[in-house]
C-alpha cells in the first residue's frame, strides 16, 4: 500500500532525534562531518538525502534506520511530490503484440 503524503525523512531528525538528544544543528552537523548549511537545508526539506548522507545518518545514530531505509523514505517522498505535480509526460509507450513481444511504436 502506498503511503499518502509521506514526510520528508529528515522530519524524523528534526522532530524526534534532535529534541531527544537536546543537540544543536551546529553540533549535529559537526558530528555528521557536514556543514551546518548542508544540515539546515536537509532539515528544512530543501535538499534530499543522498546515499552518502544516508550512511552518515546511520553511522551517527548507531542504530535505527539503515542507509537503505533512509533512501527508501526519500524515494517515497520524492515520488509522491513528483506525482502531485500532474506533469504531462511526452512519452510514446512501447506496444506489445499478441505474443507479448515488444514492438516499437510508430512516431
Amino acid at each position: 500500500m502506498r503511503m499518502y503524503n509521506p514526510p520528508h525523512p529528515m522530519a524524523i531528525v528534526r522532530e524526534d532525534i534532535l529534541p531527544e538528544l537536546n543537540i544543536t544543528v551546529t553540533e549535529s552537523a559537526r558530528q555528521l562531518g557536514i556543514s551546518r548549511v548542508t544540515l539546515s537545508r536537509l532539515l528544512n526539506e530543501k535538499s534530499a538525502i543522498t546515499p552518502d548522507m544516508a550512511i552518515r545518518l546511520h553511522k551517527w545514530l548507531g542504530r535505527g534506520p539503515s542507509p537503505e531505509t533512509w533512501l527508501k523514505m526519500q524515494l517515497a517522498y520524492d515520488l509522491w511530490q513528483t506525482q502531485q505535480k500532474n506533469k504531462e509526460y511526452n512519452v510514446i509507450p512501447i506496444e506489445y503484440d499478441e505474443n507479448d513481444s515488444a514492438v516499437l511504436a510508430s512516431a
